[in-house]
């Protein structure tokens, strides 16, 4: 498998991009291709042992920046790294794309077919599916490629989050809700109460309206909403979660016994900084594009580019693509 990784994508680029793609060619056979510009890459490979390890560079000349408007990154920066290796995968030179990369200026190149992949036919828009770093791993699409949504977007959002579940986590079947302020199919806003039919319709295992909570304690594995309820819900949970761990700390070294009791009690906070700690996930699959987009947080540490290069192997072994591609002709035709 070959699979490209944007090297000037994270905000602290080329340290952990190239350190993710070095640490994902040690443990596979696949080629990992470090797109952007040469002399940097190849500065910061130097730091790393690299013998015998399938790492290729392709030059790009312009680096997008989290400050690009997608607009502009669509228009004026067709040598960036993203344009170059999004291209690398439309043309078949590769089979997967990731990046920590701005993700207004990633949605733009992949889903224009006259810059990038263009969408699979019938998909409306493609859509971020995250997977919540809590027990149950469930997965929240969108978040955030699409702020304003029509009913339609949902439902396909719907499918193409179930068809990603089963193929990717093995859960047959899985349950799909849709996030609203209450489980009663009377709560909601207009957005949610004209996509209930349609996702009742769908066959789709849809088990009606969640709340977040439930959400966050597995009560669905495909959770669907609009891309602005979404991201905002996602940046929340991170939050929340990063100031309990500052409380957390502060409160067990306010005092020597607890502090001892803290000490002892190491070990199981730290499996749960690593259950809960959003750089295991990787980065989110946009989902509905014709090819393996995988995109990644500005913050992605080496690990969280590691984690995304093995998302990405696994959306290409699965045929995620192919699976929505013939999902959504399938709804199409029963529709019809």
């Amino acid at each position: 498998m070959r699979i490209v990784v944007d090297a000037m994508g994270s905000d602290n680029y080329p340290t952990p991009d190239v350190e993710g793609a070095v640490m994902a060619a040690r443990q596979s056979n696949d080629t990992i291709i470090l797109v952007g510009q040469e002399a940097v890459i190849n500065a910061e490979l130097a730091e790393h042992d690299t013998d015998g390890l399938l790492l290729q560079v392709v030059h790009a000349e312009q680096v997008i920046t989290m400050e690009d408007k997608p607009s502009r990154v669509v228009r004026e920066k067709r040598n960036s790294s993203m344009h170059v290796g999004i291209n690398l995968v439309k043309s078949g030179e590769a089979d997967a794309f990731v990046t920590a990369g701005n993700t207004g200026g990633a949605l733009g190149v992949a889903m224009l077919r006259n810059v990038g992949l263009g969408r699979i036919p019938g998909i409306k828009r493609p859509a971020l599916g995250v997977i919540f770093p809590t027990r149950e791993r469930p997965l929240l699409i969108d978040n955030g490629a699409n702020a304003d949504c029509k009913p339609e977007y949902l439902l396909q959002f719907g499918l193409m989050g179930s068809l990603y579940v089963e193929r990717v986590l093995g859960i047959e079947r899985p349950r799909v809700a849709l996030i609203s302020n209450g489980e009663e199919e009377g709560k909601g806003n207009i957005l949610i109460q004209e996509t209930i039919p349609l996702l009742a319709s769908s066959g789709l295992n849809y088990i009606g309206n969640i709340e977040p909570k439930e959400f966050m304690r597995g009560g669905a594995e495909v959770a669907v909403t609009d891309g602005f309820t979404g991201n905002i819900m996602m940046k929340m949970a991170e939050s929340v979660a990063s100031y309990m761990s500052e409380v957390i700390r502060e409160y067990i070294k306010s005092n020597p016994f607890t502090a001892l009791g803290g000490l002892l009690a190491r070990p199981a906070f730290d499996r749960v900084k690593s259950h809960l700690d959003p750089d295991e996930v990787g980065g989110a699959p946009l989902l509905g594009v014709n090819g393996v987009v995988i995109v990644g947080h500005g913050r992605s540490s080496g690990m969280a580019i590691k984690r995304a290069i093995e998302q990405a192997r696994s959306v290409v072994e699965n045929e995620v693509v192919e699976a929505i591609a013939t999902g959504v002709n399938v709804n199409k035709e029963d529709k019809s």
